[in-house]
């Protein structure tokens, strides 16, 4: 999540809302690649939770950070919550509990997505070791509890944070403990989007399979191998969800805006200001009759910040967001985005993919959702193993990107970063499943040793 929008273009309709998103269509040779990770600062020594403030705290990495790349600071006040890197279209945020964000820039292939990711968690490093720092990939914070996590200064998180209990059980389990790998992708006309959305959607519980890597909390077993998905079935439904209007006759980008428009505000902001608005309706701001800022018509930026307030399994703004994945170790960032370009960006495949979902119910899909936390590759859907459906699903995503031909100086294709996949598909595994027998094994029951096994 990087900086807010200040476009102050003014908005008196619902066509510029839809007009907006609309305007994310382009032709298949400009589609990109946008990879974001998250990660969990800890103590080195401690394996502690890291504090904004202090000369080793997330300021000082950030601070680092910009001396090291030259990037522009996002500032809130006077204290820096992020970097933008103005050329490139790259930047590095905070989410609520200081986990660290790098949202990257937009690439034509996996090599240069996971180069990317290379060099950023080489410079965090280089930056965060001398801090007595490291950085975690798991999908939540394994052993600290929610009021030992820190709060960093960001004012829209203040805002959530005091509207999150009021909608549900875990939305501040959500915002301070849990981390994410998603890749950002394109579409060509509102036919391609709405196809991207019924197969992203109906495949995104078996990509939290594949990458579930979350099963402690506070130091335990919490009973879950992808607790961070489970935590989105309660955090706040009206923004969350598999939304199976995307599935009715007729969707496309109108019933997209016509969606966002009833999902309730978090705030306004003007200038600097973040204006609480929690639970109000974006449609009494667009009639320019909001008793938080009464005679305003909305504008372009409160469309836009509005849109990044929306959590669905798969979110839509001028691309399509792929949300349904833990973060994992530095194998399983590159795996991400190589799965969902070769299933999505390849005809083929794209095509074969929606001939396998097409056929299940909405109520199959959201069982199927409500069971992959716990099951992982062992629910089932349509009377089917998920791993036997991961298998074809992974099969179909390395063909797609065998055709695509993107080849590195080595001339390897891109296939090569869907091996993780293909491991878990062969053993029928999460990446949970296995800490778990770490912890019950050689780890004695602590989850120590994973600060050592899944840094970067």
């Amino acid at each position: 999540m990087a900086r807010d929008t200040t476009d102050a273009t003014p908005i008196t309709s619902r066509d510029q809302l839809v007009e907006y998103i609309a305007q994310g269509c382009k032709p298949q040779t400009a589609f990109r690649i946008g990879t974001e990770h998250e990660k969990i600062p800890f103590t080195l020594s401690r394996h502690e939770p890291v504090p904004y403030e202090g000369p080793k705290g997330i300021r000082a990495v950030l601070e680092g950070m910009r001396h090291l790349l030259g990037w522009e600071p996002i500032l809130e006040g006077d204290l820096i919550i992020g970097l933008a890197d103005v050329t490139g279209g790259g930047a590095i945020s905070l989410e609520p509990g200081g986990q660290f964000e790098l949202s990257g820039a937009p690439v034509k292939t996996i090599h240069e997505t996971c180069s990317e990711l290379n060099a950023h968690l080489a410079q965090v490093r280089q930056v965060a070791e001398p801090l007595g720092i490291g950085f975690l990939g798991m999908g939540m914070s394994p052993k600290w509890s929610r009021s030992e996590t820190p709060v960093m200064p960001k004012g829209r998180y203040k805002i959530m944070a005091g509207y999150m209990p009021k909608v549900g059980q875990h939305g501040l389990d959500m915002m301070f403990r849990t981390c994410t790998v998603q890749v950002n992708l394109d579409f060509s006309s509102e036919q391609d989007m709405v196809k991207k959305m019924r197969v992203g959607l109906a495949l995104q519980p078996l990509a939290t399979a594949l990458f579930a890597n979350s099963p402690f909390t506070e130091g335990k077993p919490n009973g879950f191998l992808s607790f961070r998905s489970e935590i989105w079935r309660d955090t706040d439904n009206a923004r969350a969800g598999m939304l199976p209007f995307a599935f009715e006759d007729g969707f496309g980008f109108e019933a997209y805006a016509d969606y966002a428009l009833d999902v309730p505000m978090y705030f306004i902001k003007r200038g600097d200001h973040y204006i609480d608005v929690a639970g109000s309706s974006f449609h009494d701001l667009l009639a320019g009759r909001h008793s938080a800022v009464p005679g305003e018509q909305a504008t372009l930026a409160d469309w836009i910040n509005h849109l990044s307030t929306i959590f669905p399994e798969v979110r839509l703004k001028r691309f399509l967001e792929m949300r349904g994945a833990d973060a994992g170790p530095w194998a399983k960032l590159c795996a991400l985005p190589a799965f969902w370009v070769g299933l999505l960006y390849d005809g083929q495949s794209l095509d074969a993919a929606w001939d396998l979902v097409k056929g299940w119910t909405a109520e199959e899909r959201q069982k199927l959702r409500d069971d992959v936390p716990r099951l992982a590759l062992n629910a089932e859907i349509g009377g089917r193993r998920l791993r036997e459906i991961a298998r074809i699903v992974v099969g179909l995503a390395t063909a797609g990107l065998a055709r695509r031909g993107q080849l590195d100086r080595q001339g390897r294709d891109e296939t090569r970063f869907l091996q993780p996949l293909e491991e878990a598909v062969l053993s029928g595994r999460s990446p949970a499943e296995e800490l778990l027998e770490q912890f019950h094994g050689p780890w004695g029951g602590t989850v120590d040793p994973v600060f050592e096994a899944l840094a970067y």
